[in-house]
């Protein structure tokens, strides 16, 4: 199967990626037989391949996903780029290809330290590619003097090294970093191709993978949780009702504790097992085992884990608290389209009468201050504001009002 099967409703953004694999197949053979390279195709002029890349696209809609594959149809030794059959294909898509390098965050930022072991890496001859690809997946999550540290090594890479950045916007990096790469955008894909994803990739019962793609706006990763999740559906109820059943500060207040307490617990089984598998690998690393006491020299190495794994907890709170966001915001769509008659299909169709309820009860004024206050309540929660506060703040606002 080929390696583009899983990069839905992208076509034209497929299109360009393997018009780029093509060129860089024969960019590779031109630097086998010995001919040196033609003036400007290294940048990309006169050329459908590039030495840099950024890869945007909204939330869900299969950022990492395309860049994974675009780096496979890079290494590819199959008849056309992409095959999805040969050796460099399928290592690069398990993640095993020695030249693809790829950082993935799960902590709230990108380290100065990851981003120099990138650019070493980048200097980096292919081991046995064609390239040598560095893939960041979540290149939003740098700091300005972080970014910059990039900068010269994406301006002029070695002849061999290829850039793949992936943001939600071309606006999360800095304009000198944006100007240098080749920018592709993927669109939010069709919910019927997100439920043929699920229906084939993850087993998932057609009815269900449908559902699941519409409840969640075409965003395939929380319609695959949706999809293979049991409890999940139940969760996402309870939070949609919530608001509704709000009567007092006491009851907003009280669903806020309840909302975060379920995050956190949600996010600790998330993490919980792989944090203990990387303590103990640490602890045999040292030369300890079981419950030996860690002396005073290699305290500061438990701790740096320790440290890492508090980040990471962090960041899947947010990561759970922020879908439950999203949620809230299709709640609202739905009742602002319902209030201004559009001839739209809902998001939430098992909740119709209770978006008929709030639509009745309030005006559209009222939904769009709900809508601006979610919105509100994601940002804060991206920065360093207290959970509990910031979705207090908002469940006080989202309560009916006299």
């Amino acid at each position: 199967m080929s390696v583009w099967a899983d990069v839905v409703g992208q076509e034209a953004v497929v299109a360009v990626f393997e018009a780029a694999a093509r060129s860089a197949r024969h960019e590779a053979q031109r630097r086998a037989d010995g001919v040196r390279p033609e003036p400007g195709r290294a940048a990309g002029a006169g050329s459908a391949m590039s030495h840099a890349w950024l890869v945007t696209g909204p939330p869900g809609s299969g950022r990492s996903t395309a860049a994974r594959a675009f780096a496979a149809s890079l290494q590819c030794t199959g008849p056309e780029p992409g095959c999805g059959s040969c050796k460099p294909c399928r290592e690069v898509m398990d993640g095993s290809h020695p030249d693809v390098v790829r950082l993935a965050t799960d902590k709230l930022l990108i380290t100065m330290e990851e981003v120099k072991g990138l650019i070493g890496e980048a200097q980096r001859r292919p081991w046995s590619g064609r390239w040598r690809v560095i893939l960041v997946e979540d290149a939003d999550r740098m700091v300005e003097r972080t970014t910059n540290v990039l900068l010269k090594s994406i301006e002029e890479p070695p002849p061999q090294t290829v850039w793949i950045l992936c943001t939600p916007s071309a606006e999360d990096v800095l304009p000198t970093i944006r100007s240098r790469c080749r920018l592709v955008t993927l669109r939010v894909p069709p919910a019927e191709a997100v439920a043929e994803l699920l229906v084939r990739r993850d087993g998932a019962d057609p009815a269900l993978a449908a559902r699941a793609a519409r409840a969640s706006q075409s965003h395939i990763g929380l319609a695959r949780h949706l999809a293979t999740d049991p409890g999940a559906w139940q969760r996402r109820r309870r939070l949609l009702e919530a608001p509704v059943s709000l009567r007092s500060v006491g009851d907003a207040v009280l669903a806020a504790a309840e909302l975060v307490e379920a995050a956190q617990a949600e996010a600790d089984e998330a993490t919980a097992e792989r944090d203990a598998a990387e303590k103990a690998a640490l602890l045999r690393a040292l030369g300890l085992e079981g419950d030996s006491r860690v002396p005073p020299a290699l305290r500061a190495q438990v701790r740096q884990l320790e440290e890492d794994h508090k980040r990471r907890a962090r960041r899947a709170r947010t990561d759970v608290l922020d879908r439950a966001m999203i949620d809230l915001l299709s709640f609202y769509r739905d009742v602002l389209a319902t209030q201004m008659g559009a001839d739209v299909d809902r998001v939430n169709v098992d909740m119709s009468q209770d978006v008929d309820q709030v639509a009745r009860s309030t005006g559209a004024a009222q939904s769009l201050s709900r809508i601006a206050a979610i919105e509100q309540c994601r940002a804060r929660l991206r920065s360093n504001v207290a959970p509990l506060l910031a979705v207090e703040s908002l469940m006080v606002q989202l309560r009916p009002q006299a």
